[in-house]
């Protein structure tokens, strides 16, 4: 299963890389992002991420891809609220994301806003996260601006790390992707802790 997505994922960041700033780019990076949020497996950093190794509209696609992750994290919410039995229980399923929702659940206990935050740098998948808000019944409002910050500053840092060193750095970041996104968190909670405390 793991080999076969890498393979998908190579294939995915290639065909991205290759049709740059075509017409239909932008629409098949909100699909994904959209998809990836609520029920698709690969995240939208593969195709984000080959599209700006061409690219130079950084911004651009970083709020695409912000704007619709957080869309397809409201339709994983309405799936975790309305329709978790039948289509949620088989996603969860059928990714053997069981444990991974039951720490999500955990998390939401604690803090509901910071869970939802760093969901967009954590190894989970974010699909659980917004599945699970709705199953839980978080507040609609702080999932959505959660998934805004989060989301949001996840892309954008691509982007702008890309805009920087270009290439290299989108090769170490789709090859360490997880180990990326895990600094990055841990960045940006030493940095809310200095401004809170210090």
């Amino acid at each position: 299963m793991t080999e076969k997505l890498n393979i998908y994922k190579e294939k995915m960041r290639s065909w991205a890389n290759n049709r740059a700033d075509h017409k239909q780019t932008s629409w098949w990076l909100a699909l994904l992002s959209f998809s990836e949020s609520s029920f698709f497996l690969v995240p939208p950093d593969v195709f984000l991420i080959g599209i700006l190794m061409t690219s130079r509209r950084f911004a651009y696609y970083a709020f695409i891809t912000t704007i619709s992750s957080v869309l397809g994290g409201a339709f994983g919410y309405l799936i975790g609220i309305f329709f978790f039995d039948t289509i949620g229980q088989t996603l969860v399923d059928l990714y053997g994301l069981q444990d991974e929702m039951a720490k999500v659940g955990q998390l939401f206990n604690n803090n509901a806003l910071v869970a939802i935050f760093l969901s967009a740098f954590t190894p989970i998948p974010y699909k659980i996260f917004t599945i699970s808000a709705g199953f839980f019944h978080i507040n609609f409002i702080i999932f959505m601006l959660a998934s805004l910050l989060g989301r949001g500053l996840r892309f954008f840092l691509e982007a702008y790390a890309m805009k920087l060193w270009g290439k290299t750095v989108g090769k170490m970041i789709y090859h360490y992707f997880n180990l990326f996104t895990f600094i990055v968190g841990a960045l940006v909670v030493l940095g809310i802790f200095y401004f809170y405390y210090f």
